[in-house]
């Protein structure tokens, strides 16, 4: 096709047909399934989407792409041509009728996170998100405590679901071709901690993290303005000599009780 790769959008397509099948299949789409892409570019992954799905709903930020997507002539699909970080979630869910729905996204990594968190965080019927994200960024995402790729970013993906990594893309598998390797990441939603207050745990694990090389209690001290002397009596039953990064999910969450 010819297009204007534009890389304030950070386009680069894939089109390897046995790639896209197989991300169709680590994303378990079968013909029950409602499925919101981001980012669908030149329509080649939401052919394979739309022939395995009930419906599909695909957002794409830039409108030049809009005559070669509706030139598809998908039946079970729908194209919004609008950016779907800005687009409110109630909007973008109502696509589906109050139905649940699983995310598929080969997504531009300037928007990795914040697009993860929105959806992670806000989204009420989302099922499952599987998103090729840059190669580092995986190994964030499923890194384990202790290691150096453990941070905020592991920590609150896990709080909402259950990560892994199904492949690595190489570089030479985009066009335009990249700088990195990419990977695809499935997560799987989860229910465990709804009791817990998202956004106050969010920054919780943000204070734990500000400073790596720092202690728990220095980190905590100074983070939430509390006395040394009385977090460290108030919470006798931790090491707070550790490191966050020494801590998994559900040890932070006991430290988060404990203090809140």
């Amino acid at each position: 096709m010819e297009h204007n790769f534009k890389k304030k959008f950070g386009q680069n397509f894939l089109s390897d047909s046995n790639l896209l099948q197989a991300i169709v299949k680590d994303a378990d789409i079968c013909k029950a399934d409602n499925v919101l892409e981001i980012g669908p570019g030149a329509g080649a992954l939401t052919k394979y989407l739309s022939e395995n799905a009930k419906k599909v709903v695909a957002y794409e930020i830039d409108n030049e792409l809009e005559t070669t997507l509706n030139n598809l002539k998908l039946e079970n699909t729908k194209f919004i041509f609008t950016d779907a970080l800005k687009e409110d979630i109630n909007k973008i869910e109502s696509n589906f009728n109050g139905e649940k729905y699983k995310l598929v996204a080969n997504l531009p990594y300037y928007i990795t996170t914040p697009l993860l968190f929105k959806f992670l965080e806000e989204a009420k019927y989302v099922t499952s998100l599987t998103i090729m994200v840059q190669k580092e960024v995986a190994e964030r995402i499923v890194a384990k405590a202790g290691t150096k790729d453990y941070g905020v970013l592991t920590v609150m993906v896990s709080f909402f679901g259950d990560a892994k990594i199904t492949r690595i893309v190489g570089r030479q598998m985009f066009y335009p071709q990249p700088n990195v390797d990419s990977a695809v990441v499935n997560i799987t939603m989860n229910k465990k901690y709804q009791e817990i207050d998202r956004a106050k745990f969010y920054n919780f694990v943000k204070v734990c993290f500000s400073m790596r090389r720092k202690t728990l209690l220095n980190n905590l001290s100074s983070g939430l303005k509390l006395n040394k002397e009385e977090l460290t009596k108030k919470l006798s039953n931790f090491d707070l000599t550790k490191r966050a990064e020494s801590l998994n999910l559900q040890e932070l969450i006991e430290l988060y009780k404990h203090i809140f």
